[in-house]
């Protein structure tokens, strides 16, 4: 008897639309797919923007320990100009 069988559903149901009407179940239903879509949305946004920002701004580089900076035959203003 762990489980609920269709007719406390019903029961429920009936409770729950003669409390807030079938007008305003409908709406929260609205909304809740509302919202849904909306954070769904913004994840693909902030994906979309994760991707064009490494494609803009290209592979992410290490940068040089300061030990091999200083074996660098080239002067800082080239090596500048090579990244």
């Amino acid at each position: 008897m762990g489980g609920l069988s269709i007719w406390h559903w019903l029961v429920v149901l009936a409770i729950v639309l003669v409390l807030f009407g079938r007008g305003r179940v409908s709406d929260i239903m609205g909304e809740f797919g509302k919202g849904i879509k909306s954070f769904k949305d913004g994840l693909n946004e902030d994906e979309h923007k994760q991707k064009t920002s490494q494609h803009i701004e290209g592979p992410q580089h290490e940068a040089k320990p300061a030990s091999e900076a200083a074996k660098d035959p080239q002067p800082a203003e080239h090596a500048e100009r090579r990244n």
